[in-house]
């Protein structure tokens, strides 16, 4: 009987011992696991800290792109606003060239017949030398004319 309780109770410390092993095991195991979750919880601790850093500067980013773009469409708006007042200046300006090209033909047609006028008083002026012998012979004779009726 005692040999039959000495073999249980080798059978039992073989199983302690395998428990204390496989304890020995799941123990590092454990130790290994929580390490890397020690280790895994400071990564996701940095990334979410490098990703509120990254979230912040794009906050800014956006904020700072934000404003440009206001400035910029200020700067669109008053450049189109300057484009419509040089438009409506270029139509004017348009009307008034047109107005003005007009009274230029009228003053070219109008120089063109004081030319013309002028050309003709001329030919008239220069006709008249050869006309004074005539007309002094045309006097001549009524004075002749008016002598005798006296």
């Amino acid at each position: 009987r005692l040999t039959g309780q000495q073999q249980e109770i080798n059978n039992l410390m073989q199983r302690k011992n395998a428990v204390e092993e496989e304890n020995a095991c799941l123990k590092n195991e454990f130790s290994t696991l929580n390490q890397k979750f020690k280790d895994k919880s400071q990564e996701l601790k940095d990334t979410e800290e490098c990703a509120q850093k990254k979230e912040e500067q794009n906050r800014l980013v956006i904020k700072n792109l934000e404003k440009h773009n206001k400035g910029l469409n200020t700067c669109c708006t008053d450049l189109l606003s300057d484009l419509e007042k040089l438009r409506k200046q270029e139509a004017q300006w348009k009307t008034e060239k047109s107005g003005n090209d007009a009274r230029i033909k009228n003053l070219e047609t109008d120089l063109a017949e004081a030319r013309e006028h002028m050309k003709e008083l001329c030919n008239i002026c220069d006709n008249l030398p050869s006309q004074v012998p005539v007309k002094q012979e045309e006097l001549f004779q009524k004075d002749c004319d008016v002598i005798r009726a006296k």
